[in-house]
């Protein structure tokens, strides 16, 4: 970035992922920061809470932030912002929506200080020498915008995560014009979300799950549960209609559900008639027939209230034969089996269940191919970059774009870290991927952020799996003898007092380990445990096949 007229691009999360989305904009020594988002653990990453992108090449280059812009309030968008304004202090600019959510956020994590500036759709903005403008867009919570950025290089259009709902629920329809405006202006490059670019045709509007919500509350004839992602503020609003077109009154479960539902009625994204909502605790005032409960669950989380009430250990709610639960979602990739055992478990209790597979009782937010191929003909960029995918997701992006006529060699399929470049040259911009900066993951156990990487994440996995043998020996200081032990102590093992014979003779193996070093005038404690690791090791091996953790504990006398 030496010259004043290069523009680059860098991803430090969303690509080749779905979650922890943020995209680095830079000219010169201008840096906007597009969103600030996290990921959920996957199955691997034993006792991991969250998964945050790696900020190095921010902190590096923190005097150059003129701000963060954030497209929409969902987590993977928004759900780093605590731990990134902790570290660098600049003003995030977003929708009323998603700065409300991302305050109680900031809140909940005790951040101190921080600038948040809500915007609206037809907003422009200037930081330094990239202007950046704000378009109305639409995905599965209100207030969504695409975001474009000015540059002398060239514009950059973002769309955000979108589909094309001709119908929304809350009336705000994407805006088209503005896209094709832009595109009539001539667009640099367009980074599109791909995250449906697998499904062929078009997304249904979100206004056909209110249709089959009313069909599905008319049937109930008790109690009716509901869980879906607390953030989909549309379905919430379609079921608050539904309930109240058939009497029922709202009880709201979940942390989560609670403070979204809060912040969208303060900001009036949610209409609900006085009286609607009532307490928990008032569910048994009523009769089932005039209940529905909004509660979180739908990706069947272990202590989420749905999974809790699945096996029977929810304070407040009892799952009855006359209930009707309905899971308005769609299982996140690695989330389908979870979400089966709480439906299994929910049908054991003699409950109905209606689910997105049964019946269209969800649709995505994302937009499907021929959108994205409407997307592509409104704004005929010079360059595509796809993002918010997978890396397969990212492929068949590139192909549809292709079709349509984009050079293959203009459409960029990057990885976290890559710096795509843009330069202003003679015959016209050129564009480039031009090496890596530092990016990956950064794990959030409890509140360690980033203290537990690969080498803890390995061990775990071997704890989990084999266990671990602590070996404790006591040894005189003068002479080097054995005063006391081997004593062997299993946890995740074998079960001792089933495998005397086994511990005897591992016993036996560290005594041989400790008298080979005592014959060898070996007296540093790092080489006898070592001698002790690798005799014990290799002995449980041949025997059983397993790899426990060995910690050899060595005491002075």
């Amino acid at each position: 970035m030496e010259k004043q007229n290069k523009l680059a691009i860098i991803p430090l999360g969303g690509l080749g992922e779905i979650g922890k989305n943020m995209t680095v904009i830079r000219y010169g020594d201008d840096i906007v920061v597009l969103d600030c988002g996290l990921a959920f653990p996957e199955d691997e990453m034993l006792g991991i809470d969250l998964v945050i992108p790696d900020i190095t090449y921010l902190l590096e280059n923190q005097d150059k932030i003129r701000a963060v812009v954030i497209t929409h309030g969902h987590e993977d968008h928004i759900g780093s912002l605590s731990y990134f304004l902790k570290q660098i202090d600049v003003p995030v600019y977003g929708t009323r929506l998603a700065m409300g959510i991302a305050e109680v956020r900031l809140k909940e994590n005790n951040v101190a200080n921080y600038t948040l500036i809500p915007i609206k759709p037809g907003d422009e903005l200037t930081f330094g020498s990239i202007q950046v403008g704000f378009i109305q867009g639409n995905h599965s919570i209100p207030d969504v915008v695409g975001i474009y950025f000015r540059t002398p290089v060239g514009t950059i259009v973002h769309t955000g995560d979108f589909k094309i709902d001709y119908t929304p629920v809350d009336g705000k329809v994407i805006d088209l014009p503005k896209f094709a405006q832009l595109g009539n202006e001539g667009v640099l490059v367009l980074m599109s979300d791909s995250t449906n670019a697998e499904r062929p045709g078009f997304t249904k509007s979100e206004r056909t799950v209110g249709a089959v919500l009313d069909e599905a509350f008319n049937g109930a004839k008790g109690r009716i549960l509901l869980a879906t992602f607390a953030s989909n503020v549309l379905r919430v609003q379609q079921a608050i209609n539904s309930a109240c077109k058939n009497g029922r009154k709202v009880a709201i479960i979940g942390r989560s559900m609670i403070n979204v539902i809060n912040i969208a009625r303060e900001l009036e994204y949610l209409l609900v008639p006085e009286g609607t909502i009532i307490d928990i605790d008032e569910i048994k005032n009523y009769p089932d027939n005039q209940i529905l409960i909004l509660t979180t669950g739908s990706q069947g989380e272990p202590m989420s209230a749905l999974t809790r009430m699945a096996l029977s250990d929810h304070r407040k709610v009892a799952i009855t034969p006359s209930d009707t639960i309905i899971i308005s979602a769609t299982p996140i990739p690695g989330n389908e089996k979870s979400v089966s055992k709480t439906i299994d478990a929910l049908l054991r209790l003699g409950a109905e269940v209606i689910h997105e597979r049964s019946m269209g009782i969800h649709v995505s937010g994302h937009a499907s191919q021929e959108e994205l191929k409407l997307m592509l003909t409104l704004v005929r960029p010079q360059f595509l970059i796809p993002v918010h995918g997978e890396h397969r997701m990212l492929i068949t992006h590139g192909k549809l774009a292709q079709d349509l006529g984009i050079p293959k060699e203009n459409i960029f399929i990057g990885t976290n870290g890559q710096v795509f470049e843009f330069e202003q040259g003679v015959d016209g911009v050129t564009g480039k991927l031009t090496g890596k900066v530092t990016a990956g993951k950064v794990f959030v156990d409890g509140l360690g952020v980033g203290d537990v990487g690969n080498i803890v994440l390995r061990d775990r996995q071997m704890l989990s799996q084999d266990g671990v043998l602590i070996v404790v020996v006591t040894m005189d200081k003068g002479s080097g003898g054995i005063v006391a032990g081997p004593d062997l102590v299993s946890r995740g093992f074998v079960y001792v007092r089933e495998s005397g014979s086994l511990m005897g003779e591992a016993k036996q193996q560290v005594k041989q380990a400790l008298d080979k070093c005592e014959a060898g005038q070996i007296t540093e404690w790092a080489a006898i445990k070592s001698s002790i690791r690798d005799a014990l090791g290799k002995f449980i091996y041949e025997k059983t096949r397993r790899r426990p953790i060995i910690l050899p504990i060595i005491m002075e006398v």
